[in-house]
Protein backbone atom coordinates (compact mmCIF):
# COMPACT_ATOMS: atom_id res chain seq x y z
CA UNK A 1 0.00 0.00 0.00
CA UNK A 2 1.39 3.30 -0.85
CA UNK A 3 -0.56 6.52 0.38
CA UNK A 4 0.81 8.56 -1.87
CA UNK A 5 -1.83 7.09 -4.63
CA UNK A 6 -4.88 7.98 -2.45
CA UNK A 7 -7.56 9.95 -4.73
CA UNK A 8 -5.49 9.88 -7.37
CA UNK A 9 -6.02 9.08 -10.77
CA UNK A 10 -4.45 6.70 -12.56
CA UNK A 11 -5.16 5.37 -16.24
CA UNK A 12 -4.29 1.66 -17.10
CA UNK A 13 -4.28 0.74 -20.86
CA UNK A 14 -5.09 -2.61 -21.56
CA UNK A 15 -6.32 -3.21 -18.04
CA UNK A 16 -9.25 -5.90 -18.73
CA UNK A 17 -6.88 -9.07 -17.87
CA UNK A 18 -3.28 -10.33 -16.94
CA UNK A 19 -1.25 -7.46 -15.50
CA UNK A 20 -3.27 -4.64 -16.50
CA UNK A 21 -5.72 -5.74 -14.71
CA UNK A 22 -3.19 -6.53 -11.25
CA UNK A 23 -2.02 -3.57 -11.73
CA UNK A 24 -5.38 -1.62 -11.65
CA UNK A 25 -6.30 -3.62 -8.94
CA UNK A 26 -3.60 -3.09 -6.87
CA UNK A 27 -3.66 0.99 -7.91
CA UNK A 28 -7.71 0.71 -6.29
CA UNK A 29 -6.56 -0.97 -3.30
CA UNK A 30 -4.14 1.54 -2.63
CA UNK A 31 -6.86 4.57 -2.54
CA UNK A 32 -6.82 5.77 -6.53
CA UNK A 33 -9.47 6.24 -8.70
CA UNK A 34 -8.61 4.08 -11.74
CA UNK A 35 -9.19 3.42 -15.26
CA UNK A 36 -9.29 0.91 -17.43
CA UNK A 37 -9.19 0.87 -21.51
CA UNK A 38 -9.23 -1.96 -23.55
CA UNK A 39 -10.87 -3.00 -27.16
CA UNK A 40 -13.40 -5.73 -25.59
CA UNK A 41 -16.15 -4.06 -23.86
CA UNK A 42 -17.41 -6.99 -21.92
CA UNK A 43 -14.32 -7.90 -20.89
CA UNK A 44 -13.40 -4.18 -19.32
CA UNK A 45 -17.34 -4.47 -17.53
CA UNK A 46 -16.62 -7.23 -15.80
CA UNK A 47 -13.35 -6.31 -14.56
CA UNK A 48 -14.79 -3.14 -13.56
CA UNK A 49 -18.06 -5.06 -11.90
CA UNK A 50 -15.15 -6.79 -10.01
CA UNK A 51 -13.81 -3.99 -8.59
CA UNK A 52 -17.09 -2.34 -7.55
CA UNK A 53 -18.04 -5.75 -5.60
CA UNK A 54 -14.90 -5.73 -3.91
CA UNK A 55 -15.16 -1.15 -3.04
CA UNK A 56 -12.63 -0.24 -5.85
CA UNK A 57 -13.17 2.40 -7.92
CA UNK A 58 -12.21 0.84 -11.47
CA UNK A 59 -14.20 2.32 -14.58
CA UNK A 60 -13.66 0.63 -18.01
CA UNK A 61 -13.38 3.14 -20.79
CA UNK A 62 -13.77 1.54 -24.50
CA UNK A 63 -10.53 2.57 -26.75
CA UNK A 64 -8.47 1.00 -29.02
CA UNK A 65 -5.11 2.61 -28.64
CA UNK A 66 -3.77 2.64 -32.65
CA UNK A 67 -6.49 4.91 -32.72
CA UNK A 68 -4.95 8.27 -32.20
CA UNK A 69 -8.42 9.81 -32.20
CA UNK A 70 -9.77 7.70 -29.22
CA UNK A 71 -6.57 8.02 -27.00
CA UNK A 72 -6.51 11.91 -27.54
CA UNK A 73 -10.58 11.61 -26.82
CA UNK A 74 -10.03 9.32 -23.43
CA UNK A 75 -7.73 11.62 -21.91
CA UNK A 76 -10.07 14.29 -22.48
CA UNK A 77 -12.67 12.48 -20.92
CA UNK A 78 -10.70 11.38 -17.59
CA UNK A 79 -9.70 15.36 -17.82
CA UNK A 80 -13.01 16.33 -17.97
CA UNK A 81 -14.67 14.03 -15.22
CA UNK A 82 -11.74 13.41 -12.75
CA UNK A 83 -10.24 17.06 -13.15
CA UNK A 84 -6.67 15.33 -13.45
CA UNK A 85 -4.32 12.41 -14.48
CA UNK A 86 -1.40 11.44 -12.15
CA UNK A 87 -0.21 8.11 -13.51
CA UNK A 88 -0.40 6.46 -16.55
CA UNK A 89 0.68 2.47 -17.17
CA UNK A 90 0.82 1.84 -20.97
CA UNK A 91 0.54 -1.75 -20.94
CA UNK A 92 -1.83 -2.24 -23.95
CA UNK A 93 0.02 -4.75 -26.44
CA UNK A 94 0.22 -7.88 -28.79
CA UNK A 95 1.90 -10.22 -29.75
CA UNK A 96 0.98 -10.49 -32.99
CA UNK A 97 1.25 -13.45 -35.84
CA UNK A 98 4.51 -15.56 -35.47
CA UNK A 99 6.96 -15.82 -38.67
CA UNK A 100 10.23 -15.25 -40.24
CA UNK A 101 10.94 -11.35 -41.32
CA UNK A 102 9.96 -12.50 -44.94
CA UNK A 103 6.98 -14.45 -43.72
CA UNK A 104 5.76 -11.48 -41.76
CA UNK A 105 2.68 -9.87 -43.46
CA UNK A 106 2.72 -6.32 -43.69
CA UNK A 107 -1.14 -5.98 -42.31
CA UNK A 108 0.62 -7.92 -39.17
CA UNK A 109 3.88 -5.50 -39.02
CA UNK A 110 1.74 -2.60 -39.27
CA UNK A 111 -1.02 -3.68 -36.35
CA UNK A 112 1.56 -4.80 -33.95
CA UNK A 113 3.62 -1.22 -34.76
CA UNK A 114 0.12 0.27 -34.70
CA UNK A 115 -0.53 -1.39 -30.64
CA UNK A 116 2.68 -1.45 -29.52
CA UNK A 117 4.35 1.47 -30.67
CA UNK A 118 2.23 4.01 -31.96
CA UNK A 119 -0.36 3.84 -29.68
CA UNK A 120 2.00 4.09 -26.63
CA UNK A 121 3.35 7.35 -28.63
CA UNK A 122 -0.17 8.11 -28.60
CA UNK A 123 -0.86 7.58 -24.80
CA UNK A 124 2.03 9.58 -24.25
CA UNK A 125 1.52 12.63 -26.25
CA UNK A 126 -2.07 12.92 -24.51
CA UNK A 127 -0.86 12.00 -20.93
CA UNK A 128 1.92 14.19 -20.65
CA UNK A 129 -0.16 17.38 -20.87
CA UNK A 130 -2.28 16.41 -18.25
CA UNK A 131 0.13 16.13 -16.38
CA UNK A 132 1.85 19.05 -16.70
CA UNK A 133 -1.11 20.77 -15.98
CA UNK A 134 -0.94 18.55 -12.30
CA UNK A 135 2.77 20.09 -11.82
CA UNK A 136 3.64 16.08 -11.64
CA UNK A 137 3.25 12.83 -13.34
CA UNK A 138 4.64 9.12 -13.36
CA UNK A 139 4.56 6.97 -16.50
CA UNK A 140 5.07 3.27 -16.81
CA UNK A 141 5.43 1.87 -20.08
CA UNK A 142 5.55 -1.81 -21.05
CA UNK A 143 8.09 -3.19 -22.81
CA UNK A 144 9.62 -6.58 -22.42
CA UNK A 145 12.54 -9.02 -22.41
CA UNK A 146 12.20 -9.13 -26.08
CA UNK A 147 13.42 -5.37 -25.87
CA UNK A 148 16.21 -6.98 -24.95
CA UNK A 149 17.10 -9.55 -27.36
CA UNK A 150 16.55 -10.74 -31.12
CA UNK A 151 14.96 -14.40 -31.77
CA UNK A 152 13.31 -15.49 -34.63
CA UNK A 153 9.64 -15.71 -34.91
CA UNK A 154 8.17 -12.09 -34.15
CA UNK A 155 10.12 -9.83 -35.79
CA UNK A 156 7.01 -7.34 -35.64
CA UNK A 157 6.84 -7.69 -31.89
CA UNK A 158 10.60 -7.33 -30.78
CA UNK A 159 11.25 -4.58 -32.63
CA UNK A 160 8.65 -2.88 -31.47
CA UNK A 161 9.74 -3.53 -27.79
CA UNK A 162 13.18 -2.16 -28.47
CA UNK A 163 11.23 0.98 -29.65
CA UNK A 164 9.20 1.35 -26.17
CA UNK A 165 12.52 1.20 -24.42
CA UNK A 166 13.77 3.88 -26.54
CA UNK A 167 10.35 6.14 -26.61
CA UNK A 168 10.47 5.81 -22.71
CA UNK A 169 14.06 7.14 -22.73
CA UNK A 170 13.49 9.87 -24.79
CA UNK A 171 10.45 11.21 -22.73
CA UNK A 172 11.93 10.53 -19.64
CA UNK A 173 14.51 13.02 -20.41
CA UNK A 174 12.38 15.49 -22.17
CA UNK A 175 10.48 15.96 -18.76
CA UNK A 176 12.26 14.84 -16.23
CA UNK A 177 12.80 18.25 -14.73
CA UNK A 178 9.05 19.37 -14.95
CA UNK A 179 8.38 16.65 -12.52
CA UNK A 180 7.31 14.16 -14.60
CA UNK A 181 9.23 10.49 -14.77
CA UNK A 182 9.42 7.72 -17.48
CA UNK A 183 10.08 4.76 -17.14
CA UNK A 184 9.86 1.10 -18.47
CA UNK A 185 9.28 -2.49 -17.56
CA UNK A 186 10.13 -5.90 -19.24
CA UNK A 187 8.68 -8.85 -18.34
CA UNK A 188 9.51 -12.24 -18.83
CA UNK A 189 7.14 -15.37 -18.69
CA UNK A 190 4.35 -13.93 -16.68
CA UNK A 191 1.17 -16.35 -15.81
CA UNK A 192 -1.74 -14.33 -17.90
CA UNK A 193 -4.38 -15.98 -20.13
CA UNK A 194 -1.97 -15.99 -22.77
CA UNK A 195 -0.66 -19.04 -20.83
CA UNK A 196 -4.13 -20.88 -19.50
CA UNK A 197 -3.59 -23.32 -16.79
CA UNK A 198 -4.06 -26.59 -19.27
CA UNK A 199 -0.56 -25.22 -20.84
CA UNK A 200 0.88 -24.11 -18.03
CA UNK A 201 0.46 -27.75 -16.44
CA UNK A 202 1.64 -29.68 -19.33
CA UNK A 203 5.35 -31.10 -18.24
CA UNK A 204 7.21 -30.39 -21.32
CA UNK A 205 5.90 -26.74 -20.94
CA UNK A 206 7.26 -26.74 -17.22
CA UNK A 207 10.55 -28.42 -18.07
CA UNK A 208 10.62 -25.88 -20.80
CA UNK A 209 10.43 -22.52 -18.17
CA UNK A 210 12.58 -24.42 -16.00
CA UNK A 211 15.32 -25.09 -18.24
CA UNK A 212 15.27 -21.19 -19.27
CA UNK A 213 14.54 -19.20 -16.61
CA UNK A 214 17.26 -19.44 -13.53
CA UNK A 215 14.05 -19.47 -11.05
CA UNK A 216 12.56 -22.25 -12.31
CA UNK A 217 8.95 -20.64 -12.45
CA UNK A 218 7.07 -17.60 -13.71
CA UNK A 219 6.23 -14.83 -12.38
CA UNK A 220 2.62 -14.08 -11.62
CA UNK A 221 0.83 -11.03 -12.43
CA UNK A 222 0.82 -9.30 -9.23
CA UNK A 223 4.55 -9.42 -9.15
CA UNK A 224 4.52 -7.36 -12.09
CA UNK A 225 1.91 -5.10 -10.54
CA UNK A 226 4.12 -4.80 -7.51
CA UNK A 227 7.09 -3.21 -9.18
CA UNK A 228 4.65 -0.73 -11.78
CA UNK A 229 3.64 0.07 -8.56
CA UNK A 230 7.11 1.34 -7.06
CA UNK A 231 8.23 2.91 -10.04
CA UNK A 232 4.93 5.16 -9.98
CA UNK A 233 5.97 5.80 -5.99
CA UNK A 234 7.75 8.28 -4.28
CA UNK A 235 10.42 5.51 -3.09
CA UNK A 236 11.37 5.72 -6.56
CA UNK A 237 11.50 9.50 -6.98
CA UNK A 238 14.92 9.67 -8.61
CA UNK A 239 13.95 6.93 -11.23
CA UNK A 240 13.57 8.02 -14.60
CA UNK A 241 14.38 6.64 -17.64
CA UNK A 242 15.11 3.02 -16.78
CA UNK A 243 13.81 -0.19 -17.56
CA UNK A 244 13.14 -2.88 -14.68
CA UNK A 245 13.53 -6.13 -15.77
CA UNK A 246 11.38 -9.02 -14.18
CA UNK A 247 12.32 -11.84 -15.94
CA UNK A 248 13.66 -14.19 -12.75
CA UNK A 249 16.85 -14.17 -14.46
CA UNK A 250 15.96 -14.79 -17.89
CA UNK A 251 18.23 -13.02 -19.96
CA UNK A 252 20.90 -12.48 -17.41
CA UNK A 253 22.15 -15.73 -19.11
Amino acid sequence: MYKEFNDRIVLVTGGSTGIGKATAIAFAQSGAKVIICGRRKNVGKHTEAEGVKHGLLIEFYKCDVSDHEQVKLMIAYISKKYGALHYAFNNAGIDGERGTITETTLQNWKETMDINLNGMFYCLKYEIPEMLKAGLGCIVNNASVSGHRGYPGLPAYITSKHGVKGLTKAAATEYASQNIRVNSISPGLIITPIFPEEKRNDEKFKQWVEAIVPMKRMATAEEVANCVLWLCSDQSGYVTGDDMVIDGGLISR
